[in-house]
């Protein structure tokens, strides 16, 4: 895709598999979290930009991501029944230190992931 380094887009790694930026929004299961990524999509007939998400399990081995963080995931080979993604590296830390409830933490404003708006 592209050679930028942009929070907000979807591209690929040296492997082949996509890397995207999301939000914590669970942590409580062990080594796995819950990642929120927010995509804008045009409305094919009005033209208006819909905000949609999708939410992925991802694979934390050291648990060092905490509810609210933003993360950057790629994608690998299934690791579970839902699990097709491996935690890169957190972003930022949640300034909650993961005490705050999920609403709280989703409140700010949320990286969107995406190609082109055009």
């Amino acid at each position: 895709m592209s050679d930028s380094k942009d929070a907000a887009s979807v591209s690929e790694n040296a492997r082949g598999g996509k890397v995207v930026t999301g939000i914590v929004i669970s942590d409580k299961m062990q080594k796995t979290r819950s990642v929120r990524v927010v995509r804008l999509e045009r409305h094919a007939k009005y033209g208006k930009y819909l905000r949609r998400h999708t939410t992925y399990y991802a694979h934390d081995e050291k648990e060092v991501s905490r509810v609210g963080d933003t993360v950057q995931i790629v994608e690998t080979r299934p690791l579970s029944k839902l699990k097709r993604w491996r935690l890169v590296e957190v972003v930022t830390k949640s300034r909650y230190g993961g005490t705050a409830p999920v609403e709280e933490a989703l409140s700010a404003e949320l990286p969107i992931s995406g190609g082109s708006l055009s």
